[in-house]
């Protein structure tokens, strides 16, 4: 029975994984993420419901369009099988419960934001405005962080690192963060609250330091320039999935530091 539930939860995963491919996709071109239907980006031609099996079409039709015969990319593959695992990581730590449904819908507002910053460089307004609403409507219910610890988590976090980076900018003179990173930790703030917030900022500036150390190695190993343009998006998006998962272990290990 645990089994079957594992796996029926899995599979909504890959299913919202996706759809969450559709709004990676279409997000950034401004297109509606409902209409028109799935089609083959290559050839164009609407794609049938055999072709829209998250990961099974993409493996049995050979990784290419049954239409034109142009290799698909494995990135649809990989969300919708990351998503999958999220969604069965975010059960399993909150089992049968609402607050299962309050940090599903930040894992997969984490999940649209991080490959749209990939691809774009850009976190949409719409993403961020879309992730307050629906954890105000579901904090207006009870369920997750205390509203007031939100609206602190927000501000502080997203305010606290406007701040940060308004002071360095002015020091640099070149911007080192985008509005949107900004807008993008106070959203976080106000899912996890203050000190859940606070987590992501410090999580993400690990998370990122030690991406670049690996990148300028790597670079420097195969003779190649280093790209200094790099996405914070996604790290705040790891920062965010630790805090999530972990961040009330987290906290309470530093603060057994100072008993």
């Amino acid at each position: 029975m645990e089994l079957i539930l594992q796996l029926y939860i899995f599979i909504i995963g890959i299913v919202f994984g996706s759809f969450f491919n559709v709004c990676i996709y279409r997000i950034p071109e401004n297109e509606s993420i409902v209409n028109p239907p799935s089609k083959c980006p290559t050839c164009n031609t609407r794609l049938k419901p055999i072709d829209l099996i998250p990961i099974l079409s993409y493996l049995i039709s050979g990784r290419k369009c049954r239409y034109c015969k142009k290799e698909i990319s494995s990135r649809y593959a990989y969300v919708e099988f990351l998503t999958g695992i999220l969604f069965l990581v975010v059960f399993n730590t909150f089992s049968i419960s609402l607050e299962t449904i309050y940090y599903l819908v930040l894992a997969s507002i984490l999940i649209i934001i991080t490959f749209i910053d990939i691809d774009h460089y850009i976190i949409p307004d719409e993403i961020i405005i879309f992730g307050i609403i629906s954890a105000l409507v579901l904090k207006l219910f009870g369920i997750g962080v205390p509203l007031k610890d939100s609206i602190v988590g927000a501000i502080v976090s997203g305010g606290g690192m406007l701040l940060i980076i308004y002071i360095i900018e002015f020091i640099v003179k070149k911007e080192v963060m985008g509005g949107g990173d900004i807008k993008f930790f106070a959203m976080t703030g106000f899912f996890l609250g203050l000190k859940g917030g606070l987590l992501t900022v410090l999580l993400s500036v690990y998370v990122g330091a030690i991406y670049g150390i690996i990148t300028i190695l790597h670079s420097k190993i195969k003779n190649k320039e280093y790209n200094s343009m790099i996405p914070y998006g996604p790290f705040i998006s790891v920062g965010a999935l630790i805090t999530m998962l972990y961040g009330n272990h987290i906290l309470n290990w530093y603060s057994s530091l100072f008993i």
